[in-house]
């Protein structure tokens, strides 16, 4: 790298930005790149068959002599989810709090990556040189503990990203967020702030979490049967308020789920989570209990199919059955794209006969964001008082609400950033200027593949789920190319070949047509015998049923 390209500051998101998900933000002075982050989002609807989502990690790969170390804000999915196939192309330390890395060491052990990862403890008073980059933390709130923002001093300045963050008064474990050491990191001067943007259109401040626990707690006094409460795994607090609230009803609790039974012995065995001596019982004792001195704690709260809530909706779940009259609470919000599956669970709740208390229809507060509101990203603005501002983690509305809250509170228009991933910010001797993109993009995993599943296997599956396929089998002979046998046609989900016998016997005429036509006038190459096969059934089959299915000429030749 040249000298001139050495002292200049590089700022790019390759996940996190325009979307919910994949959180992944980097930091370059020089020959130092630091990565704050490693998360995966969940498919969209037309990523049909694909099971993740994570960053494109080609740009630290080409410059895997650079990548000083990989800083964990916190252990949400969407921040440590995509670390073992990360991990696998890219071995640099990571950094993380206590229960942070207890998380992500139970994702390595998984994937056969403990022994050779360097796991590096932090907390909020620590302090690591990375190169020529030095990282501080401090401490925030949010709906899981030991989560940090994290302060990167480089040579050209102070660089913060916030992590994901709200600023919670009465905290459930007493970890407060460190106000003044915000402060002093504002007062010192901060180049650049890269901030949560999730809540950027919700005016006002985001509830404590600690409302939540007493509103559970009433719902389990009035409720006279079974309580199943579903939450996500990892939202820790939202756990012990459940655990509190047991005890409080003097009712026993069994988890369910195997993300839930995970977290919930990990971040027991850590001290994260305090359980009462024999209150925890086996899901298969429960029918075995005084139906009003039970609470299940399972996950589901986004109606995924294979989920312990959704099985037990659809009655399909081995050991725990929804009774008539039992009460479900669903603690927690669908992620954008989830509410279909969340509606269909509600639905198969209430059909059952339970009374099913969630979101808008909940007359108590069942549920708080982990993420501040406008307020408190105002807060958080006002403490750094950044010279340059990047919103991040959000979709592209929320960015751009965040970058007009920035404005309000009077940060100049021309020093926000509203990147894309990819997208960089170069700073140079203070000065700020969008710079050249970086590689970037998602990469899908489907089964055991990573990235062997792209736009042209999605177009085609897309073909496949909306007209099906046709298979045409011929056999051509070596030496006069005519056909010995065949064309034999296989359809499957294009039409009932039954009931189309007319339409296939027409199909298989216009194919024996085409390749003697084709025969007499001396054209044998491979490519053009498909190719015209393909052209010609194509348009007899859009005119006979106006569908398209994928066609697969099978050519062989004895």
């Amino acid at each position: 790298m040249s000298k001139k390209n050495q002292d200049k500051l590089l700022i790019f998101s390759l996940g996190g930005v325009g979307e919910i998900g994949k959180n992944m933000y980097c930091v370059q002075y020089g020959n130092d790149i630091v990565v704050v982050d490693s998360g995966l989002k969940f498919p969209e609807e037309d990523m049909l068959g694909v099971d993740i989502v994570i960053p494109d990690i080609t740009y630290l790969t080409e410059n895997r002599d650079k990548v000083r170390g990989i800083l964990i804000t916190h252990g949400h999915e969407d921040h440590i989810g995509g670390l073992p196939y990360v991990l696998k192309s890219l071995n640099v330390p990571v950094y993380g709090t206590k229960l942070t890395l207890g998380l992500i060491e139970v994702k390595l052990k998984e994937a056969g990556l403990l022994g050779e990862t360097k796991r590096v403890l932090i907390h909020p008073d620590s302090v690591v040189q990375l190169g020529s980059i030095r990282a501080s933390f401090f401490r925030t709130n949010h709906s899981i503990p030991d989560s940090v923002g994290i302060c990167l001093d480089t040579p050209e300045g102070t660089v913060v990203i916030t992590g994901d963050f709200k600023f919670d008064h009465t905290p459930v474990n007493g970890q407060y967020a460190d106000l003044h050491r915000m402060a002093e990191i504002g007062s010192r001067g901060v180049l650049a702030l890269l901030s949560d943007s999730t809540n950027a259109e919700r005016p006002g401040f985001t509830p404590s979490e600690r409302k939540v626990g007493q509103e559970l707690e009433d719902i389990f006094r009035k409720s006279r049967q079974r309580v199943v409460v579903a939450t996500f795994a990892s939202n820790v607090h939202r756990i012990q308020q459940v655990i509190n609230a047991a005890m409080a009803t003097r009712r026993k609790l069994t988890v369910i789920g195997r993300s839930m039974v995970n977290v919930v012995s990990i971040a027991s065995e850590l001290g994260y989570l305090h359980i009462p001596e024999g209150m925890l019982v086996e899901p298969e004792d429960v029918g075995k209990l005084p139906a009003d001195r039970v609470v299940i704690l399972c996950t589901g709260s986004q109606g995924e199919p294979m989920s312990a809530l959704s099985r037990m909706a659809r009655s399909a779940h081995k050991k725990v059955d929804i009774l008539p009259g039992d009460t479900v609470i669903i603690s927690a919000t669908p992620i954008p794209g989830n509410e279909r599956f969340v509606g269909r669970t509600i639905d198969e709740l209430f059909r059952l006969g339970a009374n099913v208390i969630y979101g808008p229809t909940a007359s108590s507060t069942v549920h708080v964001s982990g993420h501040g509101s406008q307020e408190e990203l105002k807060l958080m603005l006002n403490l750094m008082k950044p010279k340059y501002f990047i919103p991040v983690h959000g979709e592209y509305r929320m960015l751009r609400q965040h970058a007009l809250l920035a404005e309000s509170v009077g940060i100049e228009k021309d020093r926000i950033f509203l990147l894309d991933i990819g997208d960089t910010v170069e700073i140079q001797n203070g000065a700020a200027r969008k710079g050249n993109k970086v590689p970037s993009g998602s990469v899908l995993i489907d089964g055991l593949g990573v990235g062997d599943v792209g736009n042209i296997v999605l177009r085609d599956r897309k073909l496949l789920s909306q007209d099906g396929i046709l298979v045409v089998v011929v056999t051509l002979s070596k030496q006069d190319g005519t056909i010995l046998s065949g064309p034999d046609i296989i359809s499957r989900g294009f039409v009932y070949v039954r009931e189309s016998e007319g339409l296939m016997e027409e199909a298989t005429r216009i194919v024996t047509q085409t390749l003697n036509k084709l025969t007499n006038d001396n054209v044998n190459e491979w490519a053009s015998l498909k190719t015209n096969v393909k052209d010609v059934l194509g348009r007899y089959l859009y005119e006979q049923t106006r569908r398209r299915p994928m066609i697969l000429p099978i050519i062989m030749e004895v």
